[in-house]
């Protein structure tokens, strides 16, 4: 019997949507959409996070300016009750996708032992 991967992928997609944290990121990230200054700062911070991330893949590293503003764009997301919920929703979720990418690249790991 052969396995199809993709089949087992598409699963995996289903599984990931059906875990209770899956839920909970998307109802905080609702709750985001619903409200005008939490969704702006959101919608500022992930821009932001985007272009540092653009230019760390060009070799660029973030200017101490970047940083300090960084650093003020988290302290505002902190302050935001509503964005501070959906950042430990996403943490949340993040330990199964973590634990995820590694089971499906032990097979490469292996390889290079």
């Amino acid at each position: 019997m052969t396995t199809n991967i993709y089949d087992l992928a598409n699963e995996l997609e289903r599984g990931i949507r059906a875990l209770p944290e899956y839920h909970t990121l998307a109802e905080q990230k609702a709750k985001i959409d619903g409200d005008e200054e939490a969704k702006q700062l959101f919608t500022e911070f992930t821009s932001f996070q985007e272009g540092i991330y653009n230019a760390m893949q060009s070799g660029q590293m973030p200017s101490q300016d970047d940083q300090k503003k960084m650093q003020e764009m988290g302290q505002k997301i902190e302050a935001n009750p509503i964005l501070k919920a959906y950042i430990e929703a996403q943490q949340a979720l993040s330990v199964y996708l973590n634990d995820i990418e590694k089971i499906v690249f032990k097979p490469l790991a292996d390889l290079n032992k």
